[in-house]
C-alpha cells in the first residue's frame, strides 16, 4: 500500500520550499489554508514526490507555540539525526547520481552509502531532518528473511560487512538548471 502524504511542521517555509523544490526536485502542487481558532492559522503545503505520493509541510502561526519549536524529528526526541529520517525511492543508480548532483548544485553536502543491497544518498533539510534517496541494488536472497527474523532474538553484528561511505561537499556558487 502506498502512502498519501507525510506531514511535518517547519519554521521557515521559504527555505523548506527551496530545498524540496530545487534540491530534491519535488513539485509544489497544493496548499490548504486553515483558521485553527483562537487566532491561530496555518498553511499546509503539498509537494508531489514524483509518483503521486506527497510530502507536506505545515507553516503554523500560533502565539501559544514557542517561536523556536524543534522541527528535527530526531533531535526533538534526543536521538541521532540519522535515526528518524525520510527515505524516497530512486529508480536506479543513475537516478541516484542525478539526485546527488542536484543536491550538491543546490549547496547541500551529500553522504552516499552502499549498504550492499541498496545504495543511498543523504542530505539534511532546513528543518534538521535527514532525507534520503535510495535504490535497491540486488534482489533479496533466500537467507535475508531468515537473518532478519533471527536478528529479532540476537545482537550479533559479526555477519554484516561494513557499508561503503563516500562524502561529497557542495561547492560554493553551485547552480541548478531549472
Amino acid at each position: 500500500m502506498s502512502f498519501h502524504h507525510v506531514a511535518i511542521a517547519t519554521r521557515d517555509m521559504l527555505a523548506t520550499h527551496e530545498f524540496y523544490s530545487e534540491a530534491m526536485g519535488f513539485e509544489l502542487v497544493r496548499v490548504e489554508k486553515a483558521n485553527m481558532g483562537d487566532g491561530a492559522w496555518a498553511k499546509h503545503f503539498f509537494y508531489d514526490t514524483g509518483n503521486g505520493e506527497m510530502m507536506a509541510f505545515w507553516e503554523i502561526h500560533d502565539d501559544k507555540l514557542p517561536k523556536d519549536f524543534p522541527t528535527s524529528i530526531s533531535a526533538g526526541l534526543g536521538l541521532p539525526a540519522w535515526s528518524n529520517h525520510l527515505a524516497f525511492g530512486a529508480t536506479d543508480e543513475t537516478q541516484l547520481k542525478i539526485n546527488r548532483e542536484r543536491l550538491l548544485a543546490a549547496g547541500h553536502n551529500v553522504t552516499e552509502i552502499d549498504h550492499h543491497w541498496c545504495k543511498s544518498i543523504y542530505a539534511t533539510d532546513p528543518n534538521g531532518i535527514l532525507v534520503e534517496f535510495c535504490t535497491t541494488t540486488r534482489a533479496f536472497a533466500a537467507d535475508d528473511k531468515s537473518r532478519a527474523l533471527a536478528a529479532l532474538h540476537t545482537d550479533d553484528l559479526a555477519d554484516e560487512p561494513p557499508p561503503i561511505v563516500n562524502r561529497f561537499e557542495a561547492q560554493p556558487g553551485g547552480s541548478i538548471a531549472l
